[in-house]
């Protein structure tokens, strides 16, 4: 049963704060707890401007938000790890190897599609990001509660 899921990318300012987020929203009637981290996050910094403008035109009200560490402590505390990358993966188990078989990519369900950083490459990337990220929190939120 999975009751907490971690979201991961590199800085924790741009891709898994808009999957938290999107995630969050997608599960509010589900007792499931969603946070994210970053691999080399930029520790306390707010989500970026621009994906923060993207989450609101879209109708979301993000929450606010603070950069976190990925730590080998908030890997076993979560049940799902989900990351945008394929390398990803790697620096997850890098930092806590028993974390093998609960971390998958957030694009999973769209054949294992990654989603690349959006970070100073203007709106666009943003939104294209934004999409990719709403379809595969879609899918994996309909497995999780059905």
């Amino acid at each position: 049963m999975v009751k907490k899921i971690l979201i991961v990318c590199i800085g924790n300012i741009c891709r898994s704060p808009t999957a938290e987020n999107l995630m969050r929203d997608a599960l509010n009637h589900a007792d499931i707890e969603v946070a994210s981290a970053g691999l080399a996050a930029l520790v306390d910094s707010p989500i970026e401007p621009t994906a923060q403008a993207v989450l609101e035109e879209q109708g979301h009200l993000p929450s606010a938000h603070k950069a976190v560490q990925l730590t080998s402590q908030t890997v076993n505390r979560a049940d799902l790890i989900l990351v945008m990358e394929k390398r990803h993966v790697t620096g997850v188990l890098g930092i806590a190897p028993e974390a093998r078989g609960k971390v998958f990519l957030l694009g999973k369900w769209q054949e294992d599609r990654e989603i690349s950083d959006p970070y100073r490459q203007g709106k666009p990337a943003f939104v294209h990001a934004y999409a990719l990220i709403e379809e595969a929190v879609h899918a994996w939120a309909q497995r999780l509660v059905g």
